[in-house]
């Protein structure tokens, strides 16, 4: 089990305009807005093709590249998942509340996008939140099941815990994790994109801020060697954390723009609506909302899309970097 002192690489921050701070806070919220509507843009690109092998995805689409919809959820073009909605329940267990939240408060607005009646929600998640319904108890119990539905929701966090101490952003992190999952390797890679998403913010889509953010993937790497990700390239992913987060990896290592990383991950098959949705976070952090592509933009649903921004807008708005800008 990982504790709330889980090393964080000291951030890089070459690169971050001395501007005034009207000029600080527009670039925070431009990355924050990237990643809030890159992980839409993920999940709703790789809704398309989750569960397809790669050799399903060449067969009918060639290369998928465009939010188009169906999938075996029979989604309507521009609609997302249960990763963007519960991101954005995160997003509401801040917004919603004058103080930080505790692991109930995100245990209530998981609970409260559940009664929602979601088109999707994974079995380790419906399980978790009928437990508190029945317990109140906000933490599982340690499992040796180690899902990727802690991770795909976490990026709300690093924006509105962007500048906090790296304790009070492990202590969060850990907290909505267990909810519903409780596993080292989960901990791990949601502590591990939450910082990779702050890496991107707080630099941008320079030089050091990539390197920031590939230092964090490293880290893991080191610390956790099944995450290891420069290897063969991992085919059809499972909801298994290890592959889920090493084809992440791997498509950010291998692209430099937000639109040729996401199709790399979505391509890969498999759980593609939450690889996309967490390649999508990192990087639209990293290269900020002028590097989404438009056409995704507009072929998203326009509530989810005003959503995710004005959520971004809120989140780092409430962030102790936005108060020192």
């Amino acid at each position: 089990m990982l504790s709330a002192g889980w090393p964080l690489l000291r951030l890089m921050t070459t690169g971050v305009p001395t501007a005034d701070s009207a000029a600080i806070r527009l670039r925070l919220r431009q990355h924050a807005r990237g990643a809030l509507l890159g992980l839409a843009l993920g999940d709703a690109l790789g809704a398309t093709v989750e569960f397809m092998t790669p050799r399903e995805i060449a067969a009918t689409h060639g290369c998928h590249a465009q939010i188009r919809g169906g999938g075996w959820l029979r989604l309507a073009p521009g609609a997302v998942t249960d990763d963007t909605g519960m991101a954005l329940a995160l997003a509401d267990a801040w917004l919603l509340n004058a103080h930080a939240p505790a692991a109930e408060d995100y245990a209530r607005a998981f609970d409260a996008w559940m009664r929602s009646k979601p088109v999707d929600i994974g079995h380790t998640v419906r399980r978790a939140l009928l437990r508190f319904r029945q317990t109140g108890q906000a933490c599982v119990p340690p499992s040796d099941e180690a899902g990727n539905g802690a991770t795909m929701r976490c990026a709300p966090l690093a924006l509105v815990l962007l500048g906090a101490p790296p304790d009070t952003l492990a202590t969060a992190t850990l907290a909505q994790a267990r909810v519903t999952h409780h596993n080292a390797l989960t901990d791990a890679a949601t502590l591990t994109v939450v910082n990779m998403v702050q890496a991107g913010l707080h630099a941008g889509g320079t030089p050091a801020g990539i390197r920031a953010v590939m230092a964090q993937a490293h880290l893991l790497a080191q610390r956790f060697p099944l995450f290891r990700f420069r290897t063969r390239p991992v085919m059809n992913p499972s909801a298994y954390i290890v592959d889920s987060l090493r084809v992440v990896l791997q498509a950010i290592d291998l692209h430099d723009s937000f639109e040729g990383a996401l199709i790399e991950a979505v391509n890969r098959g498999g759980d593609a609506d939450t690889t996309g949705a967490i390649t999508g976070a990192i990087m639209g952090a990293l290269l900020g909302e002028a590097a989404l592509p438009e056409r995704w933009l507009k072929a998203l649903a326009p509530a989810v899309r005003q959503r995710c921004g004005e959520a971004a807008d809120a989140l780092v708005a409430r962030s102790p970097a936005w108060r020192r800008a």
